[in-house]
C-alpha cells in the first residue's frame, strides 16, 4: 500500500513536471504559470473522477443482483474471498472479450466486463478474470492505472494543441517556434507512453498471481488469457480505438494496432503470462 502511494506520489509530480514542461516551450515563464496550475486541477480532477469518466468512455452500464444476478453474485463471492468491500458491477455492450477494474481505492472501486467476454469464456475462465480484476483493486494500482489513462490523454491533447502556437503573426514575438511544437507533439505523447509502460507490466503478472489466489484455480486464468488474445484479434473496440491511453487498464491489450506499437506495449506478453500461472498451478 505505501510502495503504490509513493508510486501515484511519483506520478503526479512526474506528470506536473511534464505539464511544466510543455507550457515553459510553448510559452515560457506565463506559459510554466498556467501549465502548472493546468496540472494540478487535473491531477485533482483525475483522483476523484477518472474513474466515472473511463466508465463514461466505454459506455459501461451499472448492473445489480436482479439485472444481472449470476454476474453479480459471482463478483460478490470473489470480493468476499478477497476480502474486499463489494465493487460497482458494470457490463460493456462490446463484441471483444475484454474486462478492467478502476477507482481510486477498494472502498470506491468498479469491476466492468464487456458482453463479448461474458459470451466466449466459460463460467470458470470468467471467474479467473474477475478474480484478476479484483486483485488489482486489493493491490490498489486501480488508481494508478485510472490516473494515466485520463492523464496521458490529455497530455496528448496538449500536445496535439502544440500546432495552434505556430501560427502567430510575423511580428508576434510570443509566437512558439514550429519546431519546438513538432518536437512537443512527437514527444509528449511519447513521454505518457512510457510512464504507462513503467508501472503496467509488473501490474499485470503481480494481479495474475493475485487472482490466481482469490479464485484458488489459476489454470482458469490461464485458460481465459489464452482465449481471450484469440478472441480479440478479431473484434475492434471503438471507444479503445478512440481513447487508446485506457488500453493498459484492460487485462488484455484491446488496439488493433501491430508491428512498432509492439516496441511499446503496456502489457506483458501473454504466452509468459500463461507460463507463469501454469507454475503456479503446478506448485500447488
Amino acid at each position: 500500500m505505501i510502495g503504490n502511494w509513493f508510486k501515484t506520489t511519483l506520478l503526479m509530480a512526474a506528470i506536473t513536471g511534464l505539464f511544466g514542461v510543455i507550457g515553459l516551450m510553448l510559452g515560457g515563464k506565463a506559459g510554466l504559470l498556467i501549465a502548472l496550475l493546468f496540472a494540478g486541477g487535473m491531477n485533482f480532477w483525475a483522483y476523484w473522477f477518472s474513474d466515472q469518466a473511463v466508465l463514461r468512455m466505454y459506455n459501461a452500464r451499472q448492473v445489480d443482483a436482479q439485472s444481472a444476478p449470476q454476474f453479480y453474485q459471482m463478483v460478490a463471492e470473489l470480493a468476499h474471498n478477497a476480502g474486499l468491500p463489494m465493487p460497482k458491477v458494470f457490463i460493456i455492450d462490446e463484441a471483444q472479450p475484454n474486462a478492467f477494474a478502476t477507482g481510486r481505492n477498494p472502498e470506491h472501486a468498479a469491476v466492468a466486463a464487456t458482453t463479448g467476454i461474458m459470451r466466449v469464456l466459460t463460467e470458470r475462465e470468467l471467474r479467473g478474470v474477475m478474480a484478476h480484476e479484483l486483485a488489482h483493486i486489493k493491490h490498489r494500482d486501480t488508481l494508478i492505472s485510472t490516473l494515466t489513462a485520463s492523464v496521458a490523454g490529455a497530455i496528448s491533447a496538449i500536445a496535439n494543441f502544440a500546432m495552434f502556437f505556430t501560427g502567430g503573426s510575423r511580428d508576434d514575438e510570443r509566437s512558439v517556434n514550429p519546431i519546438v511544437a513538432i518536437l512537443i507533439m512527437i514527444f509528449a505523447p511519447l513521454a505518457a507512453t512510457l510512464i504507462q509502460m513503467a508501472i503496467s507490466r509488473a501490474r499485470e503478472f503481480e494481479a495474475d498471481r493475485g487472482g490466481a489466489a482469490i479464485s484458488g484455480d489459476p489454470l482458469a486464468l490461464a485458460s481465459a488469457l489464452q482465449k481471450i488474445e484469440r478472441y480479440a484479434q478479431g473484434y475492434h473496440m471503438m471507444p479503445a480505438e478512440q481513447h487508446p491511453e485506457t488500453a493498459q487498464m484492460m487485462i488484455i491489450n484491446p488496439l488493433s494496432g501491430s508491428g512498432i506499437t509492439g516496441l511499446f506495449r503496456t502489457h506483458p506478453e501473454t504466452s509468459e503470462r500463461v507460463d507463469r500461472l501454469m507454475a503456479m498451478a503446478q506448485a500447488r
